[in-house]
């Protein structure tokens, strides 16, 4: 039932967040009857666009149209109210209660005062028949799989709403063929006249189940696109922020180099259920092996499983040639590995202390609490490497809140330089930090492979990839799809790559 006529249409949408911009001059239109994807990296502004539509967020400007009329929910229910329900990824329903008491939570039938059971069971099995489901609504929410709890969850915001849904990351957990049980309902629903907002970083759902498509970066809206000939490519492109562009370097050396040596870590068949599937990859002293991929395609979940953070459920690593297990991430430390997470400020700094407690912090570990870093070590250590890392401003005793992303990024690469790691693990290490840290960060990871240290440094900026691993291997849908080595290590060739995996793997 796809038409033309508007039913949600946002003009001009501003938001900031203690005077940063999270949304600039953003414009969404929705349609009766379509699915429209909302499409974009991490920072991109899909999760503030989707709270400011559904009521979470107050807009900062613009304007917000439903049917016609100008709208402004100030809360979730508000929303609700106007037609406008969200289900997200963690489905948001209660499971000690039963499908029946789910669906109709808040505002369950009533006779004569008390809670109408019979009339609230019956009403639920009617209304999960339009769903294709045919369900005990007596037995507990938990008894079903997430794709039965997602369709549940869709069926009660549509009653609730019934105008827009809006569905943030809902095939993230799902197999192929859960996937395509929820992709049914919703085509039933966008051939009602629903009009449906998806985000999501799986592209291939995107070419089954969206009609359009909008694309934010950096909390600006790059452009709406009809998906029917729209080519992947030029979507990637459009997310990626940048055209096809040749951009190399000399990576001939090394190759001699690696070519004539065994890598002394190597991971065989490694992999986890769910998270990513098994993969091989030998690491060189000096080398930079950069991960390219979209978001969702198992970046960091590579990360997670090479400094034991998640732990492997098939394959085996080898360090110089010796089987270990690396489990955990003290097993990690202890064979010399360091991390950077993509999350700096939930998952790297501790904000409290001080930036010498921050450095410190891995070589503590490392040592273990048994034997604590004296406050002599932290200070030398943290006046070490605000010296030779330029972090600023340069007080120790400073707490690490107070200091920029740039800076804290840097305090995080002391930390694990103090331990003297054979590999580190670079996750978005440039990710929200303005350009002069970026450069200094980048001439870093450069002078520690000139020193012989390994990294792996995962990236979404294909300039930044191209400009520094000497390989790159490229991800698609929790999958290791392919390898680029040499002069083959360019920005559209990882595009390519990213765009069309079975041909690379073909090939």
């Amino acid at each position: 039932m796809n038409t033309t006529h508007t039913l949600l249409d946002a003009r001009g949408i501003n938001k900031s967040f203690l005077g940063i911009a999270a949304l600039e001059n953003v414009d969404f239109s929705l349609r009766h009857g379509e699915v429209h994807a909302l499409l974009g990296e991490n920072g991109a502004g899909k999760s503030t666009l989707i709270k400011i539509l559904t009521g979470v967020y107050n807009r900062d400007g613009g304007t917000m149209m439903l049917e016609g009329t100008e709208v402004a929910p100030a809360t979730v229910a508000e929303a609700q109210d106007l037609g406008i329900g969200t289900v997200y990824q963690e489905v948001n329903l209660l499971e000690n209660l039963t499908v029946a008491e789910n669906l109709f939570l808040g505002r369950q039938p009533r006779r004569f005062g008390l809670v109408d059971k019979r009339e609230m069971r019956r009403r639920a099995r009617a209304l999960l028949q339009d769903y294709g489901l045919d369900i005990d609504v007596d037995a507990l929410l938990s008894s079903y799989s997430v794709a039965i709890r997602q369709i549940i969850a869709i069926a009660r915001a549509v009653d609730l709403s019934g105008k827009v849904l809006v569905l943030d990351e809902p095939t993230a957990s799902l197999d192929s063929h859960e996937v395509e049980m929820v992709f049914s309902v919703l085509r039933k629903l966008r051939d009602r006249g629903l009009g449906i907002i998806i985000i999501t970083h799986f592209l291939n759902q995107v070419y089954d189940i969206a009609d359009r498509v909008t694309v934010l970066r950096n909390g600006r809206m790059v452009g709406t696109r009809e998906i029917a000939g729209l080519p992947r490519m030029e979507l990637i492109s459009m997310m990626l922020g940048r055209d096809l562009q040749h951009i190399t370097r000399d990576h001939h050396a090394l190759e001699e180099t690696v070519a004539a040596t065994s890598a002394p870590i190597r991971f065989a068949g490694y992999g986890k259920r769910g998270s990513i599937a098994p993969f091989d990859l030998d690491i060189h002293p000096g080398e930079v092996v950069g991960i390219a991929g979209l978001l969702g395609s198992g970046r960091t979940e590579t990360a997670f499983l090479l400094f034991g953070i998640d732990r492997p459920d098939s394959g085996t690593a080898h360090i110089d040639g010796e089987a270990v297990k690396i489990t955990s991430p003290e097993a990690a430390i202890a064979h010399g590995f360091g991390f950077c997470p993509e999350e700096r400020k939930s998952d790297g700094i501790i904000s409290e202390f001080s930036v010498s407690e921050n450095i410190a912090l891995a070589l503590q570990a490392r040592q273990g609490w048994a034997r604590p870093v004296s406050a002599r070590q932290k200070a030398e250590l943290a006046d070490e490497f605000i010296r030779s890392l330029d972090i600023r401003p340069p007080d120790p005793d400073r707490p690490i809140k107070f200091l920029s992303g740039g800076n804290q990024q840097k305090a995080i690469l002391a930390r694990w330089l103090a331990t003297g790691p054979r590999l580190l693990i670079l996750d978005e290490p440039t990710r929200g930090i303005d350009i002069g840290a970026h450069t200094e960060i980048l001439r870093m990871i450069e002078r520690l492979c000139a020193d012989g240290m390994s990294l792996v440094v995962i990236s979404s900026e294909l300039e930044e990839l191209t400009a520094v691993a000497h390989r790159v291997i490229v991800l698609a849908d929790r999958r290791h799809v392919a390898e680029l080595t040499g002069g083959a290590v360019t920005a559209d060739n990882i595009m390519a790559a990213i765009a069309d995996p079975a041909r690379t793997e073909a090939a």
